[in-house]
């Protein structure tokens, strides 16, 4: 079973409903129990990464999600979810992040040079990889378009970079990984068959049946 991470700050009708369409099995929850017993991890998220943050603390969740991603099981960060597996973020105001990965989240805006681009960066972009695969995008071919809708971007994490796409010039971290966890800045889900497919991989990386057709 696979633990969606249910906080106040998803959107989570798509992911469910990718989830169940794909037969995989997948809960939603905050309740540690249910996380430390599950197979992997996804935390969703949109909206501000501040309140995010606080939410996780509120709810608890704080260490129930690090010691989940310390365990080696997979934990899969989606859109403002990634952004949460950084160490800090500067979208109005500093706040802390889960640490798991190493970089922080700042404004797209800042580092986009035309005035008249469209900010959030909001629709399909293409998958530019950097050379280092990720079991996240087996039998994904280099190019395909995924879904993206944010604002704010990871920065200073060329370690754990495995994609990314070019928008207005800026190169903007699509996908990221540090051993099992795993953060795309783009909507799987939202992302068409090929999204699909990641969805797949990652249910297979938590030991869960899936089918061979979508």
């Amino acid at each position: 079973m696979i633990a969606v991470i249910d906080y106040d700050c998803g959107n989570l009708f798509s992911l469910k409903a990718s989830l169940k369409a794909l037969g995989i099995d997948s809960q939603l929850t905050r309740d540690p129990q249910v996380i430390s017993q599950s197979d992997g991890v996804i935390l969703p998220g949109v909206g501000a990464f501040g309140d995010a943050a606080d939410k996780l603390t509120e709810y608890g969740l704080r260490q129930p999600l690090l010691e989940a991603a310390g365990s080696g099981k997979p934990f899969l960060g989606i859109c403002l979810g990634m952004q949460l597996l950084f160490e800090k973020s500067y979208e109005y105001g500093e706040h802390r992040g889960l640490g798991l990965i190493k970089g922080y989240v700042d404004s797209l805006r800042k580092d986009i040079e035309n005035p008249k681009a469209l900010v959030p960066h909001m629709g399909w972009n293409s998958l530019i990889y950097t050379g280092s695969p990720s079991p996240l995008l087996d039998g994904i071919e280099e190019g395909t378009f995924v879904y993206f809708v944010h604002s704010f971007y990871a920065k200073d994490c060329q370690k754990s970079l495995k994609a990314y796409a070019s928008y207005e010039g800026v190169q903007v971290p699509a996908l990221v990984q540090e051993k099992n966890v795993f953060g795309t800045q783009y909507h799987p889900e939202k992302s068409g068959q090929k999204g699909l497919v990641m969805l797949k991989n990652f249910a297979r990386l938590c030991g869960e049946t899936v089918g061979e057709t979508l």
